[in-house]
């Protein structure tokens, strides 16, 4: 019985000529537009959740029918809007239509920014990669833990009496 022996070389070569098989398996993602030359995206944070159009134009961001620097009056919320423009390096190439609902200003704008990053994932699929390295296309599942009866809140219990 001989046994044949395998060199680094022949297992080289054996891992090169499988590589490229499954590299073609993945198609490119096809972009996804509506008629109208939009794309949408959903969005939640917290409480909140928004429903988000993308489509080509002068960078005009409006939410729920007003301007996102009426909406959101304080610059820390734009700023998170405005982090998926400066990550994917397209600012002032989009209009954003947004309609939010539920929860407070802060988780409103997480969501935004949430459906913001998948609509424009979903209207140009190749900025993907920038987008999951920054994090903005997870969508952060922490809510606010609900009150339990014989608590003050959450977790707090109400004061401890001796006498």
């Amino acid at each position: 019985m001989a046994e044949e022996k395998k060199t680094l070389e022949d297992l080289a070569e054996v891992a090169t000529t499988e590589a490229p098989a499954a590299a073609e398996t993945v198609a490119p993602a096809e972009p996804k537009i509506d008629e109208q030359g939009r794309a949408y995206g959903t969005g939640r944070r917290k409480n909140a959740i928004a429903r988000v159009w993308v489509k080509p134009g002068s960078g005009k961001i409006t939410v729920n029918g007003r301007d996102v620097a009426q909406y959101f009056a304080r610059p820390v919320l734009q700023m998170i809007l405005n982090q998926v423009f400066e990550v994917t390096e397209r600012e002032g190439q989009f209009d954003v239509v947004a309609t939010v609902t539920g929860g407070g200003l802060s988780g409103q704008a997480g969501a935004v920014r949430h459906g913001l990053s998948r609509a424009l994932n979903n209207f140009e699929p190749a900025l993907r990669p920038a987008l999951k390295k920054a994090g903005f296309l997870t969508r952060d599942s922490r809510v606010v833990e609900r009150k339990k009866y014989g608590k003050a809140k959450a977790r707090r219990s109400f004061q401890f009496s001796k006498r």
